[in-house]
């Protein structure tokens, strides 16, 4: 387990603290949340067991929740930690945050799809003697990780005080978010913001990840960037964004167009869904955000030309400020939602 922050740089916890946890396909990060969003102590990581089976998921999910709130390097069986007023979990997939449940996922985490992550993980902190200040288990709230992302840097990132923010994810894939008056919209079927699968005219005749033809992430993605690049030159050795970036920094004619191709077309989107949303402002995550000017001077272009006024001129499009801690903080908020809404 990682080391920790020492008890002098350590804030002490509170029944009242929560705890968040980020669920990816390489790792699963967790720390304790103050009230105010601030972390007490440092985040700790596992390797996500991807491929290991859901109950391998939920035992390496709980046993770091465990770790946590315990502030130490113990095993759910071999202590008892302080008390937790809630959990949140941001989790890969798509989820129905109602039930912490997964509706659907890709192949990153085995067999992911139909798994109870609330349900098997509250189980499994009850059996640990993890509580609350009321002495019973804590609540466990499961949401989409992007949702998770957006909720943190609403609450207390780039988009604090807004009554409406979109965020947009743009790295591996292309996903994103609403918050509506501090909480995140989900929408009918858990899927509102998702701009990654919208049509986009830039990627007509290109395969999305989902399998249909034209939506923006074939386009605007990271390695769907590197894709095209590859295809347009006969290069073998491109793997990435980054090496894309690199090769229109330093001239590449086919590098600076497929950038600018991929940040227009992510730009078209985004203009889409601020006409019909009218956020106050939109906040732009993940590893393409931080790109120069390569990238963002044509986003911000589209956005621009693409909007009427006063929207072209008064809109706000800001990088994301929380960092890799976001969907933690967000998450342990979206719990602190859910408890007080059922108190």
């Amino acid at each position: 387990m990682p080391a920790v922050a020492g008890p002098a740089d350590r804030p002490a916890a509170a029944a009242e603290d929560l705890i968040g946890v980020d669920v990816g396909g390489t790792k699963i990060a967790a720390a304790r949340v103050a009230p105010d969003g601030a972390l007490r102590g440092g985040v700790r990581e596992v390797p996500t067991p991807a491929h290991a089976g859901p109950a391998a998921m939920l035992d390496a999910i709980a046993g770091l929740i465990v770790a946590v709130a315990d502030d130490g390097p113990g095993t759910p069986t071999s202590r008892r930690p302080g008390p937790v007023a809630a959990v949140g979990i941001g989790s890969a997939g798509v989820i129905d945050a109602e039930r912490g449940t997964v509706i659907s996922a890709t192949d990153a985490i085995t067999d992911w799809a139909g798994t109870d992550i609330a349900g098997g993980v509250a189980a499994r902190l009850e059996a640990a003697g993890l509580h609350g200040p009321d002495g019973a288990a804590p609540a466990v709230h499961v949401d989409n990780d992007v949702n998770a992302y957006a909720a943190g840097e609403a609450w207390i990132g780039a988009g604090a005080g807004a009554a409406c923010a979109l965020v947009v994810a743009v790295g591996t894939g292309v996903g994103g978010a609403v918050v509506l008056d501090g909480r995140v919209h989900h929408g009918a079927h858990g899927l509102a913001g998702e701009l990654g699968h919208m049509p986009s005219a830039l990627a007509a005749g290109e395969r999305c990840s989902c399998g249909r033809p034209g939506h923006l992430e074939a386009v605007a993605a990271g390695p769907q960037i590197a894709r095209r690049f590859c295809e347009a030159t006969g290069a073998q050795d491109v793997t990435g964004a980054l090496a894309v970036e690199r090769l229109a920094r330093a001239g590449d004619p086919d590098a600076r167009r497929l950038y600018r191709e991929a940040a227009t077309a992510l730009g078209q989107a985004i203009a889409g869904v601020v006409t019909v949303l009218d956020p106050d402002r939109v906040i732009i995550s993940g590893g393409l955000a931080r790109s120069g000017p390569l990238w963002w001077d044509p986003l911000r272009e589209t956005v621009r030309r693409e909007l009427v006024e006063p929207v072209a001129t008064e809109l706000q499009l800001l990088p994301a400020a929380l960092g890799t801690t976001a969907p933690i903080v967000g998450a342990a908020h979206q719990a602190a939602q859910r408890l007080a809404d059922v108190r």
